[in-house]
């Protein structure tokens, strides 16, 4: 009776830490997300409000810059042509695809004008309205000498008119032009020089917030990060030792639910683990060799580590319903690692096992990765070798995606042609030199006998998976790569059709706790 009381104490202490902790992140989480929201609004408003001066001091400097590099050359050349004979302001266009005079003219007319009503400072506007006059008097000249040019004996005259009138004047409004960038740029200047000061204020605001947030919610933090991130830190030690070779080492239980799960399936992995290495090692053929070896990739200490980190991450940040689906996807992972001790899994399994993968590395790698599965329900009930497409997988994210720039995607699919099996593991990442991928294929076509280092080169696994295909079901079967080099890369892997035999697969009572 005491022990069933106990027992029931026990799980409502459970339920409540857990409901207590859920509160506290939130409101941690809530209060953090309202003080920071305000002061992102208050930082884009004020960026909002000197980008536009400064964006619109830009486009004023760049519409008067095209006329400080070109009016005055486009006026005198049109104005020199037309004295010289080759045609009046209405031939002009037609014969020598030069704009008229006029039309020039006019163009920066209206172009100054608009410029005078988005101008803010009076002293510039004062220079746009002598810019304004200046093309005023610029068009009547221009057309005193189109009258005299439709008369003939004109030309000297003309040419007093070109040099004295137009040329002067044209110098004259390029000059003004020249000054009105000059002060556009200095109120540029100016506008810089208030953003710099605003960007100080900014930036004492930032810090005042920031202490008032430390002060507020550091108890509460201290608290919630201890009762998360302390029992994954003693879990991560204890993957150190596990790394090391110690496999009788235990993780130690937690209170909390998501925790308290990863120690179970983390505890009957190592158990697992640890037994089929033992196993493996009496084994002195090649196949069991490089079972052992691929095993071994599954539990690599590193990828361990960075999961349990990003768990630790979403943890520490609240993100509770993340922890679940991430601890889950990692129990799943295992799980199927350890599958029992079983070589041949369904395809099914196997495929569930690279969606755990693909979700913990999601995870990580969101914003250059995505991925898609689809493989028809009656392909998952033929047998695999277990751990085929994980290796290929891991490859194409870590050699493919992620050495190109954006998003990437990886596209696991699958077809039955006759009686073999085609599963295909294609990404759309950097791809893979010709001369590699004629190495590459060369030595998946081949044995053990070629030189391990270039298994390293590739990616661990690679060779290992062909070697396992072909010691299992023959030379024929095994994996090919094709690929373009900045486009992407597809793995075909070549299998019987085998359907699977379901004697004695019962899951173990230690895997169903987990």
């Amino acid at each position: 009776m005491n022990h069933l009381a106990e027992k029931f104490k026990k799980s409502q202490r459970m339920h409540l830490a857990k409901f207590t902790l859920n509160m506290k992140l939130n409101l941690f989480a809530y209060g953090i997300l309202f003080l920071f929201t305000l002061l992102i609004i208050y930082l884009i408003l004020s960026l909002v409000s000197f980008c536009n001066s400064y964006n619109q001091i830009v486009k004023n400097i760049t519409e008067a810059n095209q006329y400080n590099l070109d009016f005055k050359e486009d006026v005198d050349y049109v104005m020199y042509r037309m004295i010289v004979g080759v045609a009046n302001s209405d031939e002009i266009e037609a014969k020598t695809g030069l704009k008229s005079p006029y039309v020039v003219i006019d163009e920066a007319r209206q172009d100054f004008k608009r410029l005078l009503n988005i101008t803010t400072g009076d002293g510039n506007k004062d220079r746009i309205e002598t810019i304004l006059k200046s093309l005023t008097t610029l068009e009547k000249r221009a057309r005193e000498i189109d009258d005299t040019v439709k008369e003939t004996g004109h030309y000297d005259e003309n040419m007093v008119l070109l040099e004295n009138n137009i040329r002067i004047l044209t110098e004259l409004t390029q000059e003004e032009i020249q000054k009105y960038i000059y002060y556009e740029a200095y109120n540029m200047d100016i506008v810089r020089k208030q953003l710099e000061k605003k960007e100080q204020q900014a930036l004492s605001i930032s810090i005042l917030s920031l202490i008032l947030v430390v002060g507020i919610t550091s108890v509460s933090s201290v608290g919630i990060s201890n009762s998360v991130s302390k029992p994954i830190q003693k879990l991560c030690r204890t993957t150190e030792l596990v790394a090391k070779g110690d496999f009788n080492t235990r993780a130690e239980d937690s209170s909390g639910n998501e925790i308290s799960m990863l120690n179970n399936s983390f505890n009957s992995m190592i158990g697992q683990i640890g037994d089929l290495i033992e196993h493996i090692k009496e084994e002195q053929n090649q196949l069991r060799d490089t079972e052992l070896r691929l095993l071994q990739a599954q539990i690599n200490p590193h990828f361990l580590y960075n999961t349990l980190d990003t768990i630790i991450w979403l943890a520490e940040d609240g993100k509770s319903s993340q922890v679940v689906s991430m601890v889950t996807s990692l129990s799943d992972f295992f799980r199927t690692v350890l599958s029992d001790g079983r070589d041949s899994i369904r395809i099914s399994e196997e495929i569930s096992h690279i969606r755990s993968y693909l979700e913990i590395q999601q995870f990580r790698y969101s914003d250059i990765m995505e991925y898609e599965i689809q493989i028809p329900d009656e392909i998952g009930e033929y047998s695999i070798i277990k751990l085929t497409l994980q290796p290929l997988v891991e490859n194409a994210l870590y050699h493919g995606i992620k050495n190109k720039r954006g998003l990437g995607k990886i596209s696991v699919t699958g077809e039955i042609q006759g009686s073999m099996v085609f599963l295909y593991v294609e990404d759309n990442g950097i791809g893979i030199l010709p001369d590699k991928l004629k190495e590459l294929n060369s030595l998946l076509g081949g044995t053990r006998s070629k030189e391990i280092k270039s298994d390293k080169e590739l990616g661990f696994g690679i060779v290992n998976v062909s070697e396992r295909i072909k010691l299992n079901y023959g030379k024929e079967y095994g994996i090919y790569y094709e690929s373009e080099y900045g486009m992407g890369t597809k793995v075909t892997v070549k299998i019987p059709v085998i359907q699977h035999n379901f004697v004695n697969e019962e899951v173990p009572q230690q895997l169903h706790q987990a």
